[in-house]
């Protein structure tokens, strides 16, 4: 089984490594450990070990860890008390840290100090009063020395254990400068007293303490800032719900909601769970989970999206999924998932940081060591053990790989685009082929009717093809009925129906008997196709499929229907080939089909007539040939080659199986996100590399600089209080530099403003109807039955004739004839029906 952990007292990625390292001892298949989130994934046998076995092996080597609190509420609140608890720390350490640096530093510029401090005379007091300035600041970060020490008893040390090392030796030294004084004092030993006033070290222990804070201070609000993304998605989704049971309308908590509830949602609301419309319509912004920046009309029988906002009309929807099988939190808990797992690039950082600490506290022994054999003198040794102790940063290096994953997986999640893992976010940018599955997913997996060739009237002849095509239920018959409806073409009269295997259809109109199908049928007929035929070739050729439509003497005329690609798709192939990808499609099609949509979309090559079984087989040829394959798909026949390729793409719209064999899952159900997934992968891993670089360069470089190695040709050696402002702007560096990916810019269409006028112009001039309304004799009546219609889903502009008793109206998409009823009967008028134009 699967159990997340949350995890406290992690500061570095030496703690990330002893953790797993802890853990991993107990026998479990497999653990990560996530710094960023401070949480823990384990997979373990139940059988042989316990939840409690697994905090008790983390507890032993210094750290804390809880089963991950659902709800969230109790990590909120500990995360508010532990920022709050940081910034105490910080507002009273630099309250002493200030008098403290002013009492050190000073007189050395010639500031003026009470004269009970100066010189000889003072220099014990001094040295007193700056122990008291320091003492609070120790008090109030103890934290760092009961962590680091409780680790380092545990033979695990982490960066608290180095910074712990480093104050406490500084601390130390200053107590023992003050008793070497007294002592000094006593047999009037100026020369010891005048060495060691200079040198107490007081406000060095002070300094690497408050600068440490701050820094991880800067740290947790990056980190903060990092979690804003997902944040924003939890937030998405109402608390409550109102549920209709028993014929009154309730509220109950969203965690309440049953399969088959039927939910009310009012303009403003969030739709709660996901689930089907059966009444009322509406317009619904899916932007923050689709991306999609224009508000989708829903009417009966569509689906509507959890987390997304209803902004116009009221309806009412039954659920269909519920609890942690909704959209929103499927998306949540991919995002955790990839968070928590470890990227390909991560596993080097991971083996170093395992022996960074000890391998410091070795350096920082031999410095001290060989400086004081060396110089003979103790406390420039002990400056330059302090300074290695305090200025190596195992943050940066924990830090560099996990933040980058967790900012561009927030950021994905806000564009639509899922990466289940860390390696399939770093994997992508690698492949070099693309396979695009033809049907659903170049395409829009919807027959249309292209054209229409006769030497007939087109009205009666399409009404003939319409009539004859209505009680099939084949998607080639649902385009031409639709194609009828969008020319108003109603049917006529039939009787005798019969579908004939594999050729076509036949009925009677009129008495007449009259065939719809392929040529195979107007064979069998012995129907003259006449030229009929070369058109129906030159169909073909264009990749449409042509049916038939005769008499019992003679062909009427010719339907071509096709599978329109997507206009994104059609963008998105350009935009792949112009970055250099070998794009090629698979398809059920024939061979002729193919080549026409693979030179139509100047696609590389296709794979035609491949059974649905036989897909992960192309992938297979791909990547004998060498290639690293993404495969892009969205049927159930599609999970085995999305299974198989290097990273599988799949459609959001598709089927679950085929998401649950993918590595990256495209929401929006466009081809243009693919081209915005590689270079979000290719981004963070440039941001990645950048991070790691500045982390191995910064300790490479500082650890020897502070270690004293330019001290005897050049006199360089690193003060401890600038070691710890180094040490904690390189954290900060790892992290602000992580957060330039929420910057990432997706490729667009073209703008969301230009995009929204010019879709709204299009919807606005879909559809008109004429609304009879009664009652209605001045211009007030006029305003309130504008006003009514204007509140119904999908209404655009109502110009009310007041001598006709009509309402002229534009709506785009479909409108509820109850909701138009309803919303007039409430006006206190008369609904008379409705004139469609």
């Amino acid at each position: 089984m699967k159990e997340r952990f949350d995890v406290s007292g992690m500061t570095c990625a030496s703690c990330q490594a002893n953790v797993q390292k802890a853990v991993q001892k107990l026998g479990v298949n497999d653990v990560n450990v996530n710094l960023i989130s401070e949480s823990m994934t384990v997979d373990y046998d139940s059988d042989k070990i316990s939840n409690d076995d697994i905090i008790k092996a983390v507890e032993k080597i210094g750290y804390g860890a809880s089963p991950k609190d659902k709800d969230r509420s109790s990590e909120i609140n500990l995360k508010e008390h532990e920022e709050m608890s940081t910034i105490s720390r910080l507002k009273i350490s630099f309250l002493f840290l200030i008098p403290l640096m002013y009492l050190e530093m000073g007189p050395m510029i010639n500031l003026p100090i009470p004269s009970f401090l100066e010189g000889r005379a003072g220099a014990i007091n001094n040295a007193f009063v700056q122990f008291l300035l320091a003492l609070p600041v120790i008090f109030v970060n103890r934290k760092f020395f009961v962590s680091g020490f409780k680790s380092l008893v545990n033979k695990a040390p982490n960066m608290d254990t180095l910074v712990a090392l480093g104050a406490g030796a500084a601390t130390i030294f200053g107590i023992f400068a003050i008793m070497r004084m007294s002592y000094a004092l006593g047999l009037n030993d100026t020369q010891v007293l005048d060495h060691y006033r200079h040198n107490i070290y007081f406000e060095s222990s002070a300094t690497i303490l408050t600068l440490i804070t701050l820094g991880k201070y800067f740290e947790a609000r990056s980190k903060g800032e990092t979690k804003a993304s997902l944040k924003h998605l939890m937030d998405l989704a109402p608390k409550t719900a109102k549920v209709i049971k028993n014929g009154e309308e309730i509220e109950v908590a969203i965690e309440e909601i049953e399969i088959g509830d039927t939910i009310v949602v009012r303009p403003g609301e969030s739709i709660p769970v996901d689930g089907i419309v059966t009444k009322g319509s509406s317009l619904v912004d899916q932007a923050a989970i689709t991306g999609e920046s224009i508000p989708v009309n829903k009417n009966p029988g569509d689906e509507v999206i959890s987390a997304s906002i209803n902004k116009q009309g009221s309806f009412q929807f039954r659920a269909k999924r519920v609890g942690e099988n909704t959209t929103i939190s499927q998306i949540i808990s991919l995002v955790n998932e990839a968070n928590e797992t470890k990227a390909p690039i991560a596993k080097l950082a991971d083996k170093i940081s395992a022996i960074f600490v000890p391998m410091v506290i070795v350096i920082a022994i031999l410095t001290f060591t060989i400086s004081a054999y060396l110089t003979k003198d103790f406390e420039f040794a002990l400056n330059l053990m302090i300074a290695v102790l305090v200025i190596s940063c195992p943050c940066a290096l924990g830090l560099a790989t996990p933040m980058a994953i967790m900012v561009s997986t927030g950021k994905s999640a806000e564009l639509g685009l899922l990466f289940k893992s860390a390696e399939s976010l770093e994997n992508l940018h690698k492949i070099d082929s693309i396979l695009l599955d033809k049907t659903g997913t170049i395409t829009e997996g919807k027959p249309v009717v292209t054209d229409v060739y006769t030497k007939m009237d087109d009205k009666e002849f399409i009404s003939i093809a319409r009539s004859i095509e209505e009680a099939s239920e084949h998607p080639l018959s649902n385009a031409i009925v639709e194609f009828a409806n969008s020319k108003n073409i109603g049917p006529k009269e039939t009787s005798d129906f019969n579908s004939i295997t594999g050729m076509g259809l036949e009925a009677k109109i009129d008495g007449k008997i009259y065939y719809a199908g392929n040529i195979k049928l107007m064979n069998d007929k012995n129907i003259s196709v006449k030229d009929f035929e070369e058109r129906s070739i030159s169909y073909s050729e264009e990749g449409k499929t042509s049916m038939y439509f005769a008499d019992e003497n003679e062909v009427l005329g010719l339907i071509a229907v096709q599978d329109l690609a997507k206009d994104s798709s059609i963008k998105a192939i350009e935009k792949l080939k112009a970055m250099g990808y070998h794009i090629a499609m698979l398809t059920g099609d024939n061979e002729k089909t193919a080549e026409a949509i693979r030179k139509k979309l100047a696609i590389d090559e296709k794979y035609a007539e491949v059974l649905p079984q036989d897909k992960d087989k192309v992938v297979r040829k791909l990547q004998e040939s060498g290639k690293n394959v993404a495969m892009v798909g969205d049927g159930i026949n599609d999970a085995p080659a999305l299974a198989r390729s290097d990273i599988g793409i799949a459609i959001g719209s598709g089927t679950d199986i085929a998401i649950d064999s993918a590595d990256v899952v495209l929401i929006k159900n466009s081809l243009l996100d693919i081209v915005n997934s590689i270079r979000l992968s290719s981004k963070t891993i440039k941001i990645i590399k950048e991070n790691l670089f500045w982390a191995f360069f910064y300790n490479i470089i500082l650890i020897p600089v502070a270690a004293g190695i330019l001290y005897p040709r050049y006199g360089i050696t690193l003060n401890p209080m600038f070691a710890a402002l180094a040490m904690s702007i390189s954290s900060v560096f790892v992290c602000l530099n992580s957060l330039r990916l929420r910057n990432f810019k997706p490729e667009e269409e073209e703008s969301k403003e230009e995009n929204i006028i010019i879709k709204e112009n299009e919807m606005s001039e879909l559809n008109k109807m004429i609304v009879k309304v009664d009652g209605m004799s001045c211009e007030n009546c006029a305003k309130h039955v504008t006003e009514a219609l204007e509140s119904v889903s999908g209404i655009k502009e109502v110009n009310v004739n007041l001598e006709n008793k009509e309402a002229n109206v534009e709506y785009f998409g479909s409108v509820d004839e109850d909701e138009i009823s309803k919303a007039i009967s409430e006006a206190g008028y008369e609904y008379k029906g409705i004139e469609y134009k």
